[in-house]
């Protein structure tokens, strides 16, 4: 079998200049076009979420979970039947395992009577095995807290990190603010598409403040402290890089929504490919806008 030759450095420098020209359209936008964008987007992420903010999952509210094993059905049908049946409102999801079974799981409030929603499932799957478990409102509560904790003390650490590392407020707050908006968004577009906000989606959004956090740091190190000749040579550099990290990253988790059979994953998936999307407009618009409108005042050759 042939070995597949490798490329010359020439080959190489030719695709990296490729690659910078057809993002030198990002460098040559103006900073003030740059930041105003961003921030529009970032506002009307706000107000999305003031209208319709994530529903909140079980174990962040309480309630009652229903799995059924072998029950191999239209979730939206046995929803219906069962809002009919129980009288309050229930969500139904299916699933498939491992080893390949079919199933669905009933999301029902707190207070429901679990063997009540087995029974009703019973008369209809007779051949299924049932399980069930119910998350009391006050560790609901008690979860939601620690959630919101979790990402309030992240987010600080993160903020008094950046400032020590930089030591200058523009480019930390610029890398700060870029994080927020990648959560705001991230949360507002899992209210628009129904995702709700669960434990396992709070550990995304912890996740996202790291990876968002790099791109930017990237950005930054490479505008303020550059060895090329000019800003704009620096930013190609940095967004070429950064490109392909982040592109590299939602391959890998687009994969994991697509091939996956467990919903807490596919919500994990989701959130990060939402926040990395977002990224790719805070950090390399908004804060490089914000630094190239920083350092041209400082009179940098830009």
């Amino acid at each position: 079998m042939a070995r597949k030759k490798a490329k010359k450095p020439g080959e190489v420098n030719e695709f990296r200049a490729k690659k910078r020209e057809k993002l030198r359209f990002l460098a040559e936008m103006e900073p003030r076009k740059m930041i105003i964008y961003p921030l529009v987007v970032f506002i009307v992420a706000l107000l999305l979420l003031a209208v319709h903010f994530p529903p909140l999952g079980i174990d962040l509210k309480g309630g009652v979970v229903v799995t059924g094993y072998g029950v191999n059905a239209n979730p939206d049908q046995v929803e219906k039947w069962l809002r009919s049946e129980l009288g309050v409102n229930v969500n139904v999801e299916s699933f498939t395992s491992v080893e390949g079974t079919k199933g669905i799981r009933v999301y029902a409030p707190s207070g429901v009577d679990p063997a009540r929603i087995i029974n009703l499932l019973g008369q209809k799957y007779p051949d299924a095995d049932y399980t069930h478990s119910e998350v009391q409102p006050t560790f609901g509560e008690l979860a939601k807290k620690q959630g919101i904790r979790a990402i309030a003390f992240a987010f600080l650490a993160m903020a008094v990190v950046v400032f020590l590392f930089f030591r200058n407020p523009v480019s930390s707050l610029a890398i700060i603010f870029s994080a927020l908006s990648d959560m705001v968004i991230a949360v507002a577009l899992m209210g628009v598409f129904g995702i709700q906000l669960t434990t396992a989606t709070i550990a995304a959004l912890l996740m996202l403040i790291g990876y968002t956090v790099d791109s930017n740091i990237l950005l930054t190190t490479k505008l303020t402290r550059r060895k090329e000749d000019t800003i704009e040579e620096a930013y190609l550099s940095a967004v070429s890089t950064g490109l392909t990290m982040s592109t590299t990253t939602l391959g890998a988790l687009l994969v994991l929504w697509l091939v996956s059979t467990s919903p807490t994953l596919d919500n994990i998936a989701i959130v990060l490919i939402f926040g990395l999307l977002a990224d790719f407009m805070n950090t390399w618009i908004f804060n490089a806008g914000v630094l190239r409108w920083y350092l041209t005042t400082r009179g940098v050759k830009a």
